[in-house]
């Protein structure tokens, strides 16, 4: 099989374990059923961005060109930095944008993908957002009307908490699995100042995910279209937004996104 087309982040089905499609031009490819089977990828040497479609010879923010990076409402400050959301006030880059992004329920959760870690996403991005982390298991802890007061709980916590995957220990299988999720959040509530308890949920489940990657590399280094051209290896699983190859060396889709690259499978 051969197909190629500009690269966008897999799209993810969360199942017993996840599904993976790879999106490349107009075709979405069902990852999962390639594992074992040894994939190239090829550079084609040009960049779209993902917003607009103009060539870049840089991608920035994970696939736009610099004119969409300084004005598209998908790379504002807030994206980043949740408690950096004016919207509530009507003060945007895209007041369109952010109603159906912005001043729409969001959940703070805490998950594990390496070690304990606290997070902010829109109510529609679960569990799609923790996928694309590559989290184990994970739970919701606060339930706000926008992403400026989900942002503010987030900073309150970050001074007890990470906000940060380490991607390799992801990759590798480092994960703290003995972290309890229920006493962890009973933990980040109590740390919460007064006027943020009352976005607390009683919501308690927890989320557990099995991704498809049966044997984690011991080492991992990455994949990098703006080093090298081409890169042949045989696909040993996927998680997070990473192809994970037999040889340790990882493919990470979703910092690809608009490069134009060529996909073979043997």
């Amino acid at each position: 099989m051969t197909t190629e087309g500009n690269l966008l982040k897999m799209t993810t089905r969360h199942s017993e374990r996840v599904d993976y499609y790879l999106n490349i031009g107009d075709e979405q490819v069902y990852v999962n059923e390639l594992i074992g089977h040894r994939l190239t990828l090829t550079y084609q040497h040009q960049i779209n961005c993902i917003r607009c479609g103009r060539k870049t010879s840089k991608s920035f923010f994970q696939g736009y060109c610099y004119p969409c990076f300084i004005n598209a409402p998908e790379t504002a400050p807030c994206i980043v930095h949740p408690e950096q959301c004016r919207a509530h006030e009507g003060q945007d880059r895209d007041m369109e944008w952010s109603r159906t992004h912005c001043l729409i329920d969001h959940y703070v959760y805490l998950a594990v993908s390496s070690g304990l870690k606290v997070g902010v996403t829109r109510h529609t991005q679960i569990p799609t957002r923790w996928i694309d982390q590559g989290a184990h298991k994970a739970i919701r802890l606060a339930k706000t009307p926008n992403r400026h007061i989900a942002g503010l709980i987030e900073v309150d916590l970050k001074q007890h908490l990470a906000d940060k995957t380490n991607w390799q220990r992801m990759l590798k299988g480092q994960i703290q699995r003995e972290v309890d999720l229920h006493q962890e959040k009973k933990r980040a509530g109590e740390l919460l100042s007064s006027e943020l308890k009352g976005y607390l949920i009683d919501q308690d489940s927890v989320t557990t995910i099995h991704y498809p990657l049966e044997e984690p590399p011991t080492k991992v280094k990455g994949i990098n279209f703006d080093r090298q051209d081409e890169y042949s290896g045989r696909l040993a699983g996927i998680k997070g937004q990473y192809l994970v190859f037999d040889d340790g060396k990882v493919f990470n889709v979703r910092k690809h996104n608009g490069y134009l690259a060529k996909l073979e499978v043997d």
